[in-house]
């Protein structure tokens, strides 16, 4: 197991009393493409954590893997103006949250930040997060991810 991945496991079990089932694939799950390839699951299914700076804060967003996170509507959640919402850039991702862009988890953060939740993930009894690298993946409940999350709804 990669030293990030178990890193996450580990404190996902200490934090959250949570033990995941974390698998790794050697061809990547970089995109949620890839993720649902090797996973054997719907590209909807993939629940993306995209990382916005809304105004001096990061803000992460639980997507469906084909789904997109709009300026827009995320300024109108936060309100914040959308010309200060925009995509966070790897060093901020890196320092705020501990993880790098790719592997991003949606939760077990270096630091908290207010996150959100892709209602359409609601509707699927399992899906897949990343788990702190591009190869690793983790199965996950929609009910089991709002209690440890504790997400805000999103419409996408």
């Amino acid at each position: 197991m990669h030293p990030t991945a178990e890193k996450f496991k580990d404190k996902v079990s200490e934090e959250f009393d949570l033990n995941i089932d974390l698998k790794e694939f050697d061809e990547g799950t970089k995109t949620a493409e890839d993720a649902a390839e090797a996973i054997g699951c719907q590209v909807a299914q993939i629940a993306k954590s995209i990382v916005m700076k809304a105004g001096t804060e990061l803000v992460v967003v639980i997507t469906s893997g084909g789904n997109y996170v709009g300026e827009e509507e995320l300024a109108e959640k936060t309100g914040i103006s959308p010309d200060d919402v925009r995509p966070a850039n790897p060093d901020e991702v890196k320092e705020k949250l501990g993880w790098g862009i790719g592997g991003v988890p949606p939760f077990a953060h270096e630091t908290n930040c207010r996150t959100f939740l892709d209602s359409s993930l609601e509707s699927f009894d399992t899906i897949w997060a990343a788990a702190g690298t591009p190869n690793a993946v983790f199965p996950i409940t929609p009910e089991e991810l709002t209690r440890v999350a504790s997400p805000e709804p999103i419409d996408l």
